[in-house]
């Protein structure tokens, strides 16, 4: 029962669908593109040079049959033919008034010619008339929604249907042919636009697919970074956790409310440790990475020399520069402007093969300067690595987090740049 009624539901409303579609405003102002650019703008002038082409060459026989072949005069002759090649043209920008005048001129050529027509001559429709008629189809199938141009078609056709039924004397019918043409028209237009509307879909979904995978790397790339500072915070409540143990023992006689704020300390220090684990442990339920390299100190500045070190027994040719005084950073500054000169240095290898690299560390009073330069590289680089890291990406991340900024681009002599200024704050 549910179906019946929704079938006839259906039904009922295909009548107001098609007043929608070919008599509704929106049928009658300029449609939307039908796919995607390289599209119908692009292609727009093409398309119309070569519609007002055919629209000449068809309407000026056209003309011919109706004056001399329908016996309408060169008046309403030509006036009547001139229509049907216009709204060939028109159709391009406006196909269903377009094919509303075809249509029209097509009803009104069968009944003004009937009576005089003779028996070899093509009706309701003539040759013309209906290649005309089967171009507009064929253009406002391209433009509209498939049921529009099926609706139009079959208006089309009970149009010729009727104009071929009600006659006076037997005439040479065309209805049977025209229906194949035309339906033939509508068909190929409403499978360009198919074609076209999943073109357009696919540079949508396109779209979402690198922008959902953008996310991703991000997400990935900041989970990565709150690992690191987990390891920096943790390793500071443990420290908190150890001295407020340690300390009633440094202390003669200590009261029993120091004894208490330092056990309440402790505790304190613990339970964060304990909530630090649990976080932990959320960031790393999908990390591969094996036991001895999760509980690996993270490296600071200080261990710079080493990475240096690595990367010239790996072939790469880098130079180390310090300027201004050296002092202890905070962890997390310091991490983050090694993981800076780990990435500089990783892109480098990976993308410039043979270049001269350049590290330097400048210490200013409220921040320090992290700059690596690269040359241009020696040889061609080898296609990108599916595990590449993220790059640039962290390195903003990175930065970002610290209220610093970032700059990097290509040098004048061929080379790279990245430079990241990072506030600091006095280790105590």
């Amino acid at each position: 029962m549910t179906d019946t009624r929704e079938v006839g539901a259906a039904l009922r409303s295909v009548p107001r669908q098609l007043r929608e579609d070919l008599l509704g405003a929106r049928a009658f102002g300029p449609l939307p593109d039908p796919g995607p650019r390289p599209g119908w703008r692009d292609w727009q002038p093409v398309v119309v040079l070569l519609t007002v082409i055919c629209a000449v060459f068809v309407g000026a026989m056209g003309v011919d049959t109706l004056i001399w072949e329908s016996g309408l005069g060169q008046v309403y002759g030509t006036l009547l033919g001139v229509l049907q090649a216009a709204a060939l043209v028109v159709a391009v920008f406006r196909p269903v008034p377009a094919w509303w005048v075809v249509t029209l001129v097509m009803v009104v050529v069968a009944r003004t010619t009937e009576a005089g027509a003779g028996r070899d001559v093509l009706f309701p429709w003539t040759g013309e008339g209906m290649a005309l008629q089967a171009g507009v189809l064929f253009l406002l199938a391209l433009r509209v929604r498939p049921r529009a141009a099926v609706g139009a078609l079959a208006i089309s056709l009970l149009a010729g249907a009727a104009c071929g039924l009600s006659v006076t004397t037997a005439h040479h019918s065309d209805v049977t042919r025209a229906a194949a043409v035309l339906t033939v028209a509508v068909v190929v237009g409403a499978a360009l636009r198919g074609s076209q509307v999943a073109r357009t879909e696919l540079v949508v979904q396109t779209g979402i697919t690198a922008d959902e995978r953008a996310r991703r790397t991000l997400l990935e790339e900041r989970n990565r970074i709150a690992r690191e500072l987990h390891d920096v915070v943790a390793h500071h409540m443990s420290v908190i956790s150890i001295q407020a143990q340690v300390a009633p023992h440094l202390v003669e006689n200590p009261s029993e409310e120091l004894k208490e704020n330092l056990a309440g300390i402790r505790g304190n220090a613990v339970d964060a440790l304990t909530e630090l684990r649990r976080v932990l442990g959320v960031l790393r339920s999908e990390d591969a990475l094996s036991e001895s390299v999760r509980h690996t100190p993270q490296p600071t500045l200080d261990r710079l020399d080493e990475l240096i070190g690595t990367v010239r027994g790996a072939g790469l040719a880098v130079t180390a520069r310090f300027t201004g005084e050296p002092r202890p950073l905070a962890p997390g500054v310091s991490l983050s402007a090694y993981r800076i000169v780990q990435e500089a240095l990783s892109n480098v290898m990976r993308h410039a093969p043979g270049a001269e690299v350049r590290v330097e560390i400048g210490y200013l009073p409220s921040r320090v300067v992290v700059r690596v330069v690269n040359s241009a590289p020696e040889r061609a680089a080898d296609p990108p690595s599916t595990d590449a890291g993220h790059g640039l990406l962290g390195m903003r991340e990175r930065t970002a987090m610290l209220g610093g900024e970032l700059a990097a681009g290509a040098t004048p002599l061929g080379g790279y740049e990245v430079t990241a200024t990072l506030p600091t704050e006095e280790a105590t």
